[in-house]
């Protein structure tokens, strides 16, 4: 029987662009067993030189600049939003009404009134909505939570994340768009702080109350010509502008649970190119992943005999690991890129009447929100302050 065809239309062709480009092109191939084909039809963004380029070289069929009209369009079955936060609300809008299933990047909105807007939206739609939250599809976190909700490591004590990069360490990096709150929303807490949290929410649960601090070490910089992101050309003007994001965030959390929570976002971490870990402390055991060494769960069984006890560490790629029947033999190390397949295959699913919804969805993305809405509170009281709503 012929596959039901899914076509795809994917807003944005720069870094995001890329990878998800990556996702479509691999899904069929390594899950096979999906019940649909999907279809690259268009990919849109600006300038239309750049995105002629990139849909050749990406695999797309067709490109377009006008995001209005790419939603508006009848062969158009799902819109994937991989833009700057500020085109997030509108464009994610603007699908919905049109009656198209919705991926939207991370964090899902630049404010919480946003983007509770958009899920309520979402569901008025009835479509199928994906929050792209991709760490949560990396088989060791995968296993990690199936082996909380097996109960391994016992009642959660202690939760600590960071997310580490070390990108904008030097004070002549441009005022790239990331570093703007018109666009980005926030710095490093959006941008990092965001997937820490997601994380947390995975595998502990929901987070009451917050207390929080942030910093913009460097104050201004010089104003880019480039809005590429954080591999942007350095083309920049002798004139500064004022970085009005975080730098770095730090915060504690108590979970509804008891648990307790650290959390670190920064981009002020030389040596740290893209360093996502958690930690996790239980009255049974223990567990510890690092995005650096991504296909490496480290377990520690405290009922294990004394003379036995250590920190074990898995290599998850096994057949029997979350997704990793689709790829390679046992010890084929799989990497970031296949992250977003992993994604896109939850997605897909749930489209395909697998799964009831995608997961993360907007209820999570919206969520997270929150939290990051909190933390920017908590920073400027000085206080504890119960998690938004």
């Amino acid at each position: 029987m012929a596959k039901k065809e899914i076509n795809v239309a994917l807003i944005g062709h720069k870094f995001m662009g890329k990878a998800h480009s990556n996702g479509y092109r691999k899904l069929n191939f390594f899950f096979p067993g999906l019940p649909l084909k999907i279809r690259m039809k268009v990919l849109c963004g600006i300038p239309l030189e750049e995105v002629k380029e990139a849909g050749t070289q990406f695999g797309w069929e067709e490109v377009d600049d006008n995001w209005k009209r790419v939603v508006a369009r009848e062969d158009v079955d799902v819109v994937d939003v991989c833009t700057p936060g500020n085109m997030h609300h509108p464009m994610v809008l603007g699908a919905l009404r049109a009656g198209k299933h919705v991926i939207c990047e991370k964090p899902l909105a630049n404010t919480l009134k946003e983007a509770k807007e958009m899920a309520a939206a979402a569901k008025k739609a009835k479509v199928k909505n994906l929050c792209a939250f991709c760490y949560r599809t990396a088989p060791a976190a995968t296993l990690a939570r199936q082996i909380i909700d097996e109960g391994r490591i016992g009642r959660i004590f202690h939760f600590r994340a960071a997310y580490q990069q070390d990108w904008i360490v030097d004070p002549q990096f441009p005022l790239v768009w990331r570093l703007k709150k018109k666009t980005a929303g926030s710095g490093a807490l959006g941008d990092l702080g965001a997937h820490i949290i997601d994380m947390a929410r995975y595998l502990v649960g929901e987070i009451d109350s917050i207390s929080a601090a942030t910093e913009t070490f460097i104050k201004e910089r010089p104003i880019s010509q480039d809005v590429s992101g954080i591999v942007g050309a350095r083309q920049t003007e002798s004139k500064k502008g004022k970085v009005d994001v975080d730098d770095a965030a730090i915060f504690l959390a108590r979970f509804k649970d008891g648990a307790l929570g650290t959390f670190e976002a920064t981009r002020f971490a030389p040596g740290c190119k893209n360093r996502h870990t958690f930690e996790l402390y239980g009255s049974k055991g223990s567990l510890r992943w690092d995005l650096e060494r991504m296909n490496i769960l480290e377990y520690y069984n405290n009922e294990a005999p004394d003379h036995l006890k250590g920190f074990e560490q898995i290599l998850a790629t096994e057949p029997s690991h979350p997704y990793y029947a689709a790829w390679w033999p046992p010890g084929h190390n799989i990497g970031y890129e296949h992250l977003f397949v992993h994604e896109m295959f939850n997605f897909f699913q749930a489209i395909a009447g697998k799964t009831k919804k995608a997961s993360p969805d907007f209820d999570d993305g919206v969520a997270c929100q929150a939290v990051l809405a909190t933390v920017e509170k908590a920073a400027k009281s000085k206080k504890w302050e119960k998690v938004l709503r």
